[in-house]
């Protein structure tokens, strides 16, 4: 058989899912005050998941799901599959089932066509089938008479295998369960309407997934090499860390640069307004969080635009033009006068840009108008009959530990204090330019586990999470024969990539998953990582040998 080495792509580009970050976005960039914005979210959004246990008499039903908007419609059929809650205990008698969808219409009978399957990450499955209908599960199945799956992770969407989020219920939510869910299913799954057997080893899988479902597709590479005969990973996040720094670096030096030293400097003067301690309620006023009492907290919640950078996309279906609109909004003239002035080639803080917020404090106009946005598109989310302190504060613990079904924050947030990490602080180096406040540190980035997660009867969470489970598979070096990895030159995660700068020489976030039905509507780098795609993968699948033919297996 021909070993082919570790393929890697680097997209010029940088992309991700929604017009808005996702919860689990939130909760990744801002810690306690993205669980903040996540329950504010939350009230927006009445349906909750529904469980399905093991004596529940809906599995299998028909149902049309909706994209996240519900701006289009995917007619795909929801599947069920049969999983054990814990798959390396023999006590375990709980079952539970796992929610896929199907593609077959491009399916060729006998040809030894592969089945792509895209792993629903930390989030609910219905948000990976565009993926499936005109993105990359669909490009592949096309070129290949291949099926196209998405399957979704336990926990998340309606794969719910626990009537609560507890401590405890939550204690099967890992890396090495979820891992063994996918090799279960890929050795038993049966689809309708397909009478050949597709089962791994006897058809060729190949695994996709993108950001932390682009990790759990190297990982599945490497853990179950016998089933899964290729993995395709993209942006996959290998290296888990506990202070994600870089993250900020990335937007910071990929951003505009009058931009981006707007920002840098709006946040060292507001940090050193807190120090200082005078006008510090004024300040907090200007943004409408003048009664919110922790600084922390306020300047936490400063970061809420960077959170758009990720939330890009060339697809303008599912993309946000919000980083940009919020550029827009920092260089905005405050009155006619300083338009005329010319005022946005003049350094910052520079006379004629300063604005007097009241007698003995004036801020610069890019502060005025950071502020303006925060009460726009984050303050004004606050309900009336909440307080300040109620929507953005993060010290009550309490606030933090309702354990329904509907606190679905809960689960990205649990995979991060065990076992990810990936908590946003500012560069170590004190004189290194940040684009958030150096108020924050891993003590307030991190408390949200304890809060959140107090010590059940059987589950304890670690004191920080144990990285190590992640990094032993393979880290930035990892490798194996059919493995590719596909990351963006400006994605805010490449720097825990195999593709980092700490990483050997081998987009914004998973770029190449999107697709149109006309590849020829599609940008040209995208139609060209989508024709590099094709052609790995094609020949892989020439290698390819029945388990019966192929010494190896």
């Amino acid at each position: 058989m021909a070993i082919l080495p570790v393929f890697a792509v680097i997209l010029p580009l940088l992309g991700f899912t929604t017009a808005r970050p996702q919860v689990n976005d939130l909760i990744r960039i801002l810690g306690p005050q993205g669980v903040n914005l996540a329950r504010l979210n939350a009230l927006d959004s009445p349906q909750r998941p529904t469980r399905y246990s093991k004596d529940s008499g809906d599995f299998g039903g028909e149902q049309t799901v909706l994209s996240v908007e519900d701006k289009k419609t995917y007619d795909f059929r929801a599947q069920w599959f049969q999983q054990p809650l814990d798959h390396f205990s023999k006590d375990s008698g709980h079952v539970w089932h796992q929610r896929f969808w199907v593609n077959s219409k491009y399916y060729k009978p006998g040809a030894n066509s592969p089945v792509i399957v895209i792993d629903g990450g930390e989030t609910s499955g219905e948000d990976r089938l565009p993926f499936l209908d005109t993105g990359i599960a669909a490009i592949l199945a096309r070129s290949t008479g291949g099926i196209g799956v998405v399957l979704e992770h336990r926990y998340y969407g309606e794969s719910i295998p626990v009537s609560n989020f507890s401590t405890d219920s939550l204690r099967w939510l890992n890396n090495a369960q979820s891992a063994a869910d996918s090799a279960n299913f890929m050795r038993n799954v049966k689809f309708d309407g397909i009478q050949e057997d597709i089962t791994a080893p006897n058809t060729p899988w190949i695994y996709y997934g993108g950001s932390y479902a682009g990790a759990r597709a190297a990982h599945m590479k490497i853990l179950y090499p016998e089933i899964v005969y290729g993995a395709i990973a993209s942006s996959a996040v290998t290296h888990a860390t506990l202070q994600a720094w870089e993250y900020m670096t990335v937007i910071r030096d990929a951003a505009d640069p009058k931009c981006s030293s707007h920002i840098v400097n709006a946040i060292e003067s507001i940090d050193e307004i807190l120090r200082r301690g005078y006008f510090k309620t004024q300040l907090k006023a200007l943004f409408g969080l003048a009664s919110l009492e922790h600084d922390e907290d306020f300047v936490s919640l400063l970061e809420t635009p960077l959170g758009y950078w990720q939330a890009k996309c060339w697809d303008p279906e599912f993309g946000s033009t919000k980083f940009d609109d919020f550029c827009h909004t920092l260089s905005a003239p405050f009155t006619r006068t300083m338009a005329a002035s010319n005022f946005e080639e003049l350094p910052f803080n520079h006379e004629k840009r300063m604005v007097n917020v009241e007698p003995g404090f004036a801020v610069d106009i890019a502060i005025v108008n950071y502020a303006r946005w925060i009460k726009t598109n984050v303050v004004s989310n606050c309900p009336s009959d909440s307080t300040i302190e109620d929507c953005f504060g993060s010290y009550n613990d309490e606030k933090y530990q309702d354990t329904d079904l509907s606190q679905d924050w809960r689960l990205w947030l649990f995979q991060v204090c065990t076992e990810w990490g990936y908590f946003t602080t500012p560069p170590p180096d004190q004189k290194e330019p940040s684009i958030i406040s150096r108020l924050i540190d891993l003590g307030y980035e991190s408390k949200i586990c304890k809060q959140a997660f107090p010590p059940g009867k059987h589950f304890t969470i670690p004191k920080l999470p144990n990285i190590t489970v992640v990094n032993e598979l393979g880290d930035f070096a990892i490798a194996a024969d059919r493995l590719a990895f596909i990351d963006g030159e400006v994605d805010p995660w490449k720097p825990y990539t195999p593709h980092s700068m700490y990483a050997k020489d081998r987009g914004v976030h998973h770029y190449d998953e999107w697709g149109y039905e006309n590849v020829l509507e599609e940008p040209e780098e995208i139609r060209r990582i989508h024709a590099d795609i094709i052609h790995f993968v094609r020949v892989w699948l020439k290698d390819w040998r029945a388990p019966s033919d192929n010494e190896e297996v």
